[in-house]
């Protein structure tokens, strides 16, 4: 077993998920604003592409679930060990699990997301409700671009130095950000939470690629008073996937929680 240690730091308290500010996350039962989950993704990748290189962002699946929140100074301690083939890391910090990822080879099946299509463009975006979250009705289709200073805040946001980063592959953190800059782009968020995601990594991402990113609702429930929705996102190089990702996350948040 490997143990990697890093301090989770929150740079998403200026954004409009005001779940990322210290006052309206109190209002929801947490002890401060949430750190996102993109960038605790961010820090678990480390030792991935420490023992296995560019490979596991060109051809693996990575599954993370988001269990607990990490707070802004948190210190992580990421545990990360191999047993036949499939790879677990679990994030840790306070005494508790915040977070587990399992991954595994990626398989030669063809993508099933190329068949999501481009959404009518929209004049302005709506807050999101349970009535206007349309499964299976494409949002618009956008392009993303990440360029090397971009890129290399993601990095700087996570603490990871691997050359591969200065090279110009891009970051987990920005791959796994971008999936929740597809929903933002389509509704007002005023408070929701990322509770996790399965990523199928198909090509090496890299800076200046043209990425196409296409988006549709697969299903939305409501459990424990949480109003859920899990999103299918494709990016698209050359017309081709590169990344597909299952995204999901509260949309509403129930406001009596139990702190936590």
């Amino acid at each position: 077993m490997r143990v990697y240690q890093t301090t989770a730091r929150n740079f998403a308290g200026d954004t409009e998920n005001r779940i990322h500010s210290d006052e309206v996350a109190a209002q929801f039962g947490f002890a401060g604003a949430l750190v996102a989950g993109a960038a605790v993704f961010g820090h678990m990748t480390r030792p991935l592409v420490e023992a296995l290189g560019t490979d596991w962002l060109t051809n693996w699946t990575a599954d993370v679930r988001f269990l607990k929140p990490a707070y802004h100074g948190d210190a992580l301690t990421i545990h990360h060990e191999e047993t036949r083939g499939e790879h677990t890391v679990r994030c840790h910090a306070r005494g508790v699990l915040l977070a587990e990822l399992t991954s595994t080879p990626g398989e030669t099946a063809e993508s099933n997301l190329t068949v999501i299509g481009a959404g009518a463009a929209i004049d302005e975006r709506p807050e999101i409700h349970w009535d206007n979250v349309m499964v299976g009705e494409p949002f618009p289709a956008w392009t993303w671009s990440s360029d090397a200073i971009a890129n290399a805040e993601s990095a700087a946001q996570v603490e990871d130095d691997l050359d591969c980063y200065q090279s110009g592959v891009i970051h987990p953190n920005a791959i796994l950000g971008t999936a929740n800059r597809a929903f933002t782009r389509r509704y007002l968020l005023p408070a929701w939470i990322h509770v996790g995601s399965t990523v199928r990594f198909r090509r090496l991402l890299c800076v200046g690629d043209v990425i196409e990113v296409r988006t549709v609702p697969t299903r939305k429930w409501q459990r424990k008073g949480h109003e859920f929705v899990s999103l299918d996102i494709a990016y698209l190089v050359d017309g081709a996937v590169a990344t597909e990702i299952r995204h999901m996350s509260i949309f509403r948040v129930r406001s009596d929680r139990t702190p936590t």
